[in-house]
């Protein structure tokens, strides 16, 4: 600690002489320090020598005595309280050396020593966080309990680096998160953040950025840090003035917040004055409710200015005070006053410029100074607890230390008269906001700043948005940077901040109020509007579509028709007419044509699992099946009126209709079963437009040109066979009708296989059953039901003697002897 001191009095002795600070003090058993930079600037350049302060600032010196007034409001008995104020001139180096000179008991200001245990026991201020932060680590060596009534950065709620410290303002964490919520409350897209390089500035800043990039979708179009020097008004910050200018100037942002020294924000604001730059500006509690920058000339021409401040409230009795502390009241801040502004008398106040008492109380605010009347009622508070004292006595002396009361302080919760004051852990006070609002409409010059919204440490904002109405649109800015997009259009910052409203792609869908577009899912589509995603209609063949109704109809007939016919040849099993068509054979025919029929109900509704799918494999074995049963009869009658005696006898060896089918059967029951195993059809969804198509789908094009060609060759095979065989005579017409029935179905697979390669569409499997339904017909009437009318209608000619007589009367006419001629 020795060597700290001795350290900053070298310092401070090469740096400012023989020059002492401007200070008040008053002997008493405690003693109170303050700091107040009454005046706001110095002379400091880039280059070392004595500093000087210059802009007196009649708030600030107000201020000092509203802390000089409060003490003397403090009662407690037979103790007194006495103060030990300082001029810092808002100069981080002026407040150390001020700080360092209250914690060595008022003695030498060269004094090395720090005592360690100061007769200042507590210490009110800084004013600017920056300063705030160099005194609080002095005074934590100390354990001396320091009160701001103004200091508000984040960085000052770390106990860990700043464990004395305490203030009765809000931290800069509430009051940026209330800048944001007014921004979210005037539907504001886009800001500039404007900030001071001190901890005051760069800390919220950070914390604004942070809080808009995280929390909203509100664009920061960028942030700008001031130099240090700024206020020092030289070239480099008329350079630096003119481009953060020419930046807004050329933003499309709603709103520019400042969160800087009131001496900054006032040349930002004269300079947009003369360049009318015409914003809305939103004001830290550091310039928000100052009267020198609303009382510019042409203020209006700058923009709409809303600002936070803590709490206002008036001190009690104050004004009173002031108006009568020329009469007797004396300190050295008030004398250094009246040196620079006399007071007026009777006789001369009208031919000169003098000091009238009721113009100085005009400049008594509301914020900062209830905040120095409430510290000072804090220590008051401390202290009666720290020493037990009633309206009478206290049982404890006035020997204790810092750390003691800083202890007390800490613990406080009471109410000064309808403000309640209690500290968290961060030494931080649970108050909120007061918002202000620069009216400009009832004064010619300069503007009033009124009250007209709060915002409170539980997060909700409260402002009269019907008075702002022409600054409120949620959908494009005055710059024409849209906010949001109508239903179908998604937002795009063709440059930052600045968005225009581009339609979706068919497909995706957006809907508005600044959603993105969004693809809809494989199921879906996008609307006409683009707005919304609709489910896509399955499409398949339902079972009461008209087509599937009549397939339905068709196929039901032929189960019928063939039934019956398989009742009819078992009746009359043993006639002629039965045998024509190959006997017993016929029901194995007759089978596969009602497997071939029921087959047809397996091509609609919605295909779900493999099962749906194996109509087609099946019908390739049926009508194999039923193929093979021809072709075995067209054998029989071929080989029965074959008279030939030099055809061998291994040929008619082969008249065994039951191998023959087999034989024949069996390859088309190896390829469709092999099908069926390795690559069967399966179902699978198509996805549309606005709809899902549900089909089967032939995965294996090899199997299914295997069975087409394989039933090809058969019915080609048959149509040869039946064709040379229309000339014999055969009473019952089978080789013709044969014929006719392989010939309709050569013709119509030859027609249904284009047509089924190239089509689409929930009717393609209808294409397929109509097919398959064709096919059966064509033998049911071309081959089976002749043979059914003959035996119901013509029942004379279902006789031995009827074939024998039509035999022989077919060779006569040829001039064949066929006496001898077995049948």
């Amino acid at each position: 600690m020795f060597l700290m001191g001795l350290f900053f009095m070298s310092v401070f002795h090469s740096t400012f002489g023989e020059n002492s600070l401007l200070h008040a003090y008053y002997h008493g058993d405690i003693i109170i320090g303050g700091l107040f930079p009454i005046h706001l600037k110095t002379n400091r350049t880039n280059t070392s020598g004595p500093l000087s302060c210059s802009d007196y600032d009649v708030q600030m010196f107000l201020r000092s005595q509203v802390m000089i007034y409060a003490i003397r409001e403090i009662k407690l008995p037979n103790i007194t309280i006495g103060y030990d104020i300082y001029d810092t001139c808002g100069d981080v180096s002026l407040a150390v050396r001020a700080t360092l000179q209250l914690l060595n008991n008022q003695s030498d200001p060269q004094s090395c020593l720090l005592p360690s245990e100061p007769q200042m026991k507590v210490v009110i201020g800084e004013r600017y966080s920056e300063v705030s932060i160099a005194v609080a680590r002095i005074v934590a060596l100390s354990s001396v309990a320091q009160i701001s009534y103004a200091s508000t950065s984040e960085f000052l709620s770390d106990r860990f680096k700043f464990p004395t410290f305490l203030r009765t303002v809000p931290s800069d964490e509430y009051q940026t998160r209330g800048i944001v919520e007014l921004v979210k409350t005037f539907l504001w897209q886009t800001v500039i953040i404007v900030g001071s390089d001190d901890e005051y500035g760069l800390f919220s800043s950070d914390s604004l950025e942070d809080t808009f990039s995280q929390d909203t979708n509100i664009c920061v179009e960028f942030v700008q840090i001031l130099s240090a020097d700024f206020m020092t008004n030289n070239s480099q910050t008329q350079t630096e003035l003119t481009e953060l200018l020419e930046k807004i100037k050329n933003s499309s942002a709603e709103a520019i917040i400042l969160f800087t020294k009131d001496t900054n924000a006032e040349i930002i604001l004269e300079a947009a004055i003369r360049h009318k730059v015409n914003r809305t500006w939103i004001a830290s509690d550091a310039w928000s409710s100052s009267p020198k920058i609303s009382a510019m000339p042409d203020i209006e021409l700058a923009g709409e200015v809303f600002g936070f401040i803590f709490k206002q409230k008036e001190v009690p009795g104050f004004k009173d005070y002031v108006m009568s502390m020329f009469n007797g009241t004396e300190n050295a801040l008030l004398k250094d006053y009246l040196m620079q502004n006399p007071l007026c008398s009777n006789q001369s106040e009208e031919e000169r410029q003098c000091l009238k008492p009721s113009f100085l109380a005009s400049y008594i605010d509301q914020d900062e100074s209830y905040r120095i009347y409430l510290a000072v009622q804090v220590i008051g508070e401390g202290l009666r607890r720290l020493l037990k004292c009633d309206n009478h006595q206290c049982e404890h002396s006035s020997k204790f230390t810092a750390s003691e009361l800083l202890s007390e302080i800490q613990r406080v919760n009471f109410n000064v008269n309808t403000t309640h004051v209690s500290f968290n852990s961060d030494g931080d006070p649970r108050m909120g906001y007061d918002i202000v609002y620069w009216n400009k409409s009832e004064f010619k010059q300069g503007a009033k700043i009124e009250t007209i919204g709060e915002y409170s440490p539980d997060g909700k904002i409260n402002v009269p948005l019907y008075l702002f109405k022409n600054l409120i649109n949620d959908t494009v800015s005055v710059y024409s940077c849209y906010k949001k997009c109508a239903p179908g259009h998604e937002l795009q910052f063709q440059r930052k901040c600045c968005g225009v409203c581009v339609a979706c792609v068919i497909g995706e869908f957006s809907s508005g109020n600044g959603s993105d577009c969004k693809p809809c899912s494989e199921r879906q589509y996008s609307s006409e509007r683009l707005d919304q995603c609709l489910n896509k209609t399955d499409e398949f063949l339902p079972w009461l579509d008209p087509f599937s109704i009549i397939l339905c109809s068709l196929a039901a007939t032929g189960i019928i028709i063939t039934v019956v016919f398989a009742v009819l040849f078992a009746i009359n099993l043993g006639t002629p007419a039965v045998k024509a068509v190959g006997g017993y054979m016929c029901f194995l025919e007759l089978l596969s044509l009602l497997a071939g029929f029921c087959l047809t109900f397996t091509f609609l509704d919605r295909p779900t699992q493999n099962l749906n799918c194996v109509g087609v494999p099946l019908f390739g074995i049926v009508f194999t099946l039923c193929i093979s049963c021809i072709l075995a009869n067209l054998f029989q009658i071929l080989l029965g009126f074959n008279f030939d005696l030099t055809i061998g006898p291994w040929i008619k060896k082969l008249n065994q209709p039951l191998v023959l089918v087999t034989v024949v059967s069996g390859i088309q029951v190896a390829v469709s079963v092999s099908w069926l195993i390795f690559n069967p059809p399966t179902p699978q969804e198509t996805q549309g437009g606005t709809t899902i198509l549900h089909q089967c789908e032939m995965t294996s094009f090899g199997y299914f040109s295997a069975m087409l060609v394989y039933n090809g060759c058969l019915g080609l095979t048959c149509f040869l066979f039946a064709f040379k065989g229309r000339r014999l005579p055969d009473l019952y017409k089978n080789a013709s009708l044969i014929t006719i029935s392989m010939l309709l179905f050569m013709v119509m697979w030859i027609i249904f296989l284009p047509l089924y390669l190239t089509m689409s569409g929930k009717y393609k499997p209808a294409v397929e059953g109509a097919a398959i339904l064709t096919s059966c017909f064509s033998i049911l009437f071309s081959h089976l039901a002749p043979k059914c009318f003959i035996i119901l209608f013509r029942k004379e000619l279902n006789q031995e003697s009827a074939i024998t007589e039509y035999i022989w009367k077919h060779y006569e006419r040829k001039g064949i002897s066929v006496i001898g001629t077995q049948h």
